[in-house]
């Protein structure tokens, strides 16, 4: 899982994403962040973050069963620092090695309206030009039928709500379906596997 989180929704996402991967038995979530960028488009930080998951590296990708990637939206599109790294994965790209694994989305937005099916779409365009098989989530989850906060059957999402000071906490069901997607990603890498 690689994400980019600036306020904390995206990353409580993908926690709980990481949960329901790790709900398919054998299987492990590792989770991993990816630093931002200054205003001259270089990615900046140190090595290791101070606190919370480590950078993502190209290897890690190399050595996953399937991939998830997760971005707050940025006028309907991913954040500048999940499309630097992704920009930067042409290796991977050119050895072949995501291609028939698992891939999945999810993006925390500030409104309702605030592009989350466009970023959602944003992301899945370099996964399948890496070869991946996409997976969503089926309107057989209950929760994406009921939902009036976040969740799309393009997958996992959050409303974080409009202004300063937006909320990390996610609605019971924008935790069901963030769940359901990472366990869904995981049963079919299983799967594939096997």
């Amino acid at each position: 899982m690689v994400y980019f989180s600036q306020h904390g929704s995206t990353e409580a996402l993908a926690r709980r994403v990481c949960r329901g991967v790790e709900e398919v038995s054998g299987v492990s979530a590792k989770l991993r962040t990816v630093p931002a960028v200054s205003t001259d488009h270089e990615a900046r930080g140190d090595e290791i973050p101070q606190d919370g998951p480590i950078y993502a590296k190209s290897e890690d990708l190399r050595q996953c069963d399937a991939l998830v990637l997760g971005s707050p939206t940025r006028f309907g599109n991913m954040a500048a620092p999940l499309k630097h790294f992704i920009d930067q994965t042409s290796g991977v790209w050119l050895s072949g090695d995501l291609s028939g694994k698992p891939g999945a989305v999810f993006t925390s937005t500030g409104s309702m309206h605030g592009g989350q099916e466009s970023t959602l779409l944003s992301m899945m365009l370099p996964l399948l030009h890496h070869g991946m098989l996409l997976v969503g989530l089926p309107y057989t989850n209950a929760a994406l039928n009921d939902t009036q906060t976040g969740g799309t059957p393009y997958g996992a999402s959050h409303v974080a709500g409009n202004g300063s000071r937006q909320s990390n906490k996610l609605s019971g069901h924008e935790q069901e379906l963030a769940q359901a997607l990472g366990h869904r990603v995981a049963s079919f890498a299983t799967r594939l596997n096997q």
